[in-house]
């Protein structure tokens, strides 16, 4: 497959080195990078889109910011006709993405950067796609984790806020749970390593699990224990959910701000 990607920042280069590393040809991917950033090997490295008497492509991924699509509204992508338009920025809505390309299809993806490692997730929605595109898109995104289709283009921006931005949040509860340590006067470099690893042993538990997460927390619990003890904090009021819900739907109301932005 051919791809063209316009832009390969944090998230487009975490995708582009695990295609890559899953055996993706060099040569097949030709990234735009107006700043000259350097690319894996093989990989071709253009400041502009191409002219399409010059180049054909598969796909197009467009992997700049949401507030860089204005620089695509005059037309560099048209005669570009790709079997699929991939767009990874956040808030845009498919309507608004057919407006800059002939593609045959929009396909709106949401990433988060653990694809890097093949561990992330990747939401997938296209008003277009039928189940042959469907499953080809499937097979593309698989080598960078798990892969959901969302059916309600309405429900992308919290899947955004939950998915896209919770490796964020995760890295933050990382963070506090390491400086709780440290507040309790375990050396902080200790403290970091323990929450760390607790964290990376918790998540592989879950995941394996055939339970749900709330029943492995109770089966830790014993009646009237140290960890009883501390899940009477967090699920008082339930004080962490609500927190939570709180942080998700601020990043879904910032997601729908970009897509009215981007309109």
């Amino acid at each position: 497959m051919r791809l063209l990607m316009i832009g390969a920042g944090n998230m487009g280069g975490a995708m582009l080195r695990r295609w890559l590393e899953a055996g993706m040809a060099p040569a097949d991917v030709t990234v735009v990078s107006p700043s000259g950033r350097a690319m894996p090997d093989g990989v071709h490295a253009v400041r502009a889109i191409p002219d399409p008497a010059d180049a054909t492509y598969d796909a197009i991924m467009l992997g700049l910011k949401p507030q860089q699509l204005g620089t695509l509204r005059d037309g560099p992508l048209r005669g570009h006709a790709p079997r699929w338009l991939i767009s990874i920025l956040a808030g845009v809505e498919a309507a608004t993405l057919r407006s800059v390309s002939d593609a045959r299809m929009v396909v709106r993806a949401m990433p988060n950067l653990p694809v890097g490692i093949g561990q992330g997730v990747v939401a997938l929605h296209s008003p277009d796609a039928n189940a042959d595109d469907r499953a080809a898109l499937t097979t593309l995104m698989q080598p960078l984790g798990l892969v959901e289709w969302i059916a309600e283009e309405a429900r992308f921006d919290d899947v955004t806020a939950l998915a896209g931005c919770g490796p964020g949040f995760v890295f933050r509860f990382a963070d506090a749970l390491a400086q709780a340590g440290a507040a309790l006067g375990l050396p902080a470099d200790q403290a970091a390593r323990l929450a760390l690893a607790t964290l990376h042993g918790s998540a592989t538990m879950a995941a394996e699990a055939d339970v749900t997460p709330a029943i492995l927390a109770d089966r830790v619990a014993s009646p009237g224990g140290s960890t009883r003890q501390g899940l009477n904090v967090l699920d008082h009021d339930d004080a962490l959910v609500a927190l939570l819900t709180a942080t998700l739907a601020a990043s879904a109301r910032r997601n729908r701000e970009m897509a009215a932005a981007a309109r």
